[in-house]
């Protein structure tokens, strides 16, 4: 479909990406999504390759870049909602390891939603491999708002 998914190692690296595939580059339509805490390395990449990222989010979205609060994986566990996001990680067998995650002191007073985001970013590779079981899972009429437009633009 003429659609490319890179990802780029950081919100960091969005110059570099805007310098090869945007206006300096291959001149490719671009779209992306990024975490709320990496939104101001996105506007600062945007404005040194010449786009005007503006002052608010709305100026993102207009450039085809989408802000997740806080991050994909906390976006689409709201979708999916607290128990059927344990129910994806009991599916997986991780469900014993997820309960004694919770038990700890620093994470029993946190709501569901918070425990879950902080457990799916312990543990080597477990980010990536919920990403695809939370996508999987997802009712396609509860798709994120950032996802959803992103996936529009493109």
């Amino acid at each position: 479909d003429g659609v490319f998914v890179v990802p780029m190692g950081g919100a960091t690296n969005i110059g570099h990406f805007l310098d090869l595939f945007g206006l300096r580059g291959l001149g490719a339509a671009l779209a992306g999504l990024c975490d709320e805490g990496q939104e101001h390395d996105f506007r600062r990449g945007l404005a040194r390759a010449g786009l005007n990222p503006g002052p608010d989010r709305t100026d993102l979205e207009r450039l085809g870049f989408y802000v997740c609060v806080a991050d994909l994986e906390d976006e689409l566990i709201r979708s999916l909602g607290p128990a059927a996001t344990e129910q994806l990680i009991e599916a997986q067998g991780e469900l014993g390891p997820f309960r004694t995650f919770c038990r700890q002191p620093a994470q029993r007073d946190r709501t569901a939603q918070h425990r879950l985001r902080r457990w799916m970013g312990t543990g080597s590779g477990r980010k990536i491999h919920y990403g695809r079981v939370l996508v999987d899972a997802l009712d396609l009429s509860r798709v994120p708002r950032p996802l959803d437009h992103v996936l529009a633009r493109v």
